[in-house]
């Protein structure tokens, strides 16, 4: 009885490494992806990496108005959001695979 037990945990263990190998690889694709989020209609785009890092801040010319700093302000802080949205949508669709079925309270 005790043998099969442990051979089950076994079992159990290499499909634990199996899931966590494939969470490291779905995390480093993450990683490689841009998403891109905008604002003013695609005056301001803001694209980061599926790990939240911004790479880009794209402002076209024709929004850039000396005398009103802070529309130009607030189209950038909305472009960011909009991407911070995106990326956590596709962060939660990539890993969300992982954690079906299981409650897991913050892991993702």
């Amino acid at each position: 009885m005790m043998r099969g037990g442990m051979g089950n945990m076994q079992n159990m263990m290499k499909q634990m490494q199996k899931m966590q190998k494939k969470m490291a690889e779905a995390q480093e694709e993450l990683g490689e992806k841009k998403i891109e989020g905008s604002a003013g209609g695609g005056m301001v785009t803001v694209i980061m990496t599926g790990h939240k890092e911004v790479v880009d801040v794209i402002i076209k010319q024709e929004v850039i108005d000396p005398d009103d700093a802070e529309m130009l302000q607030d189209l950038v802080l909305a472009a960011t959001n909009d991407a911070l949205k995106k990326t956590e949508e596709l962060t939660n669709q990539t890993m969300g695979q992982f954690t079906k079925g299981m409650n897991l309270p913050g892991m993702f």
